[in-house]
């Protein structure tokens, strides 16, 4: 089955249990800044018996689920908005950890009321229809599932405090071939928060029909691939077709891209040196600038001497996390 974004299994607790006249508490982590354990974005459901997902974990999550489980018995439905700093000299808001990062956590008791909004954000998670949801505290939770936030995540803090996030994965993968290693691929990124789409220009090939893990799969003439790939500071294109000749093929259209001003966060191609060399060379000779050359990444994957499809994928999903947190 094609991975599901990180935060449904939240918002599907916090229907569940609104359904059932359950009251539920919303953590979320509106602002991380350094080496904060919780991102910007990370979510909790928090029932009196349950929850699920989480905003950094250690003692500062355990703090705040207890904080959310007393207004639970209390019946205090009154927004929170709380900084932690995550360092033992900080003069206050300290969480008990020493990160050395901070986050603003947001603790919101949800109601009845809220339901109908909270079932339009599981039901569009699910079904990755797209929209926003906007946490505020003039409004507390609302959504706009006709047009997606950009960017991805909004806050402002003064002078009152709101949030607007996007609906669905942050990062989207096109992997161009669907051999082997775009199986394995494949498989790893589905649990790493990342839209993926599998490209192949070969019909009824057996490793595309069996990639369950991919959210897309088609069939696409190589030579169309500038009208099929999406360009943006959040697209990551892997290009690993089954040889020389298109891998060229893919190259000359997604570098065409890159001579109209499109931009990818990841654009690599699998290969030994000699090879990526060589294609290098031939681009360079059919008049690629060193620019657009300069985007492409190869050998792609962190050097750990893979072998086997499964190594392969593991270092190239190893460099694309890179990519995301800027290590790379």
């Amino acid at each position: 089955m094609p991975s599901i974004p990180r935060d449904l299994p939240v918002w599907q607790l916090a229907a569940a249990s609104l359904r059932a006249g359950t009251p539920v508490v919303l953590l979320c982590v509106l602002r991380s800044d350094g080496s904060s354990p919780g991102r910007q974005g990370f979510k909790m459901a928090v029932t009196l018996t349950e929850s699920t997902g989480s905003i950094g974990g250690g003692i500062m999550e355990h703090k705040f689920v207890e904080l959310a489980r007393q207004r639970l018995r209390t019946g205090d439905t009154t927004p929170l908005l709380r900084p932690q700093v995550h360092r033992r000299e900080a003069p206050a808001d300290r969480s008990g950890m020493m990160c050395s990062g901070e986050q603003d956590v947001l603790l919101l008791p949800l109601t009845t009321v809220d339901l109908p909004q909270v079932e339009a954000i599981a039901q569009a998670l699910a079904t990755q229809a797209g929209g926003s949801f906007e946490l505020s505290a003039a409004q507390g939770l609302t959504t706009n599932l006709e047009e997606s936030a950009s960017p991805f995540y909004t806050y402002q803090r003064e002078p009152e405090w709101s949030y607007r996030e996007r609906l669905g994965f942050r990062e989207q993968v096109t992997i161009i071939g669907g051999g082997h290693v775009s199986l394995a691929l494949s498989r790893v990124l589905a649990t790493l928060d990342f839209e993926i789409t599998v490209l192949d220009d070969r019909a009824e090939l057996p490793t595309l029909d069996a990639n369950t893990y991919a959210h897309h799969r088609h069939v696409v003439d190589y030579d169309q691939l500038a009208d099929v790939v999406p360009t943006g500071p959040q697209q990551y294109v892997v290009v690993m077709t089954v040889g020389y000749r298109t891998d060229a093929q893919a190259l000359r259209q997604l570098l065409g891209r890159t001579r109209q001003g499109h931009s990818y966060r990841y654009l690599g191609v699998m290969g030994s040196q000699a090879k990526i060399a060589e294609l290098r060379r031939v681009l360079r000779e059919e008049g690629y600038a060193e620019a657009s050359l300069a985007v492409l990444r190869g050998p792609i994957g962190v050097a750990i001497h893979s072998k086997t499809p499964e190594e392969i994928a593991v270092s190239v999903a190893a460099e694309l996390i890179g990519v995301r947190h800027g290590a790379c």
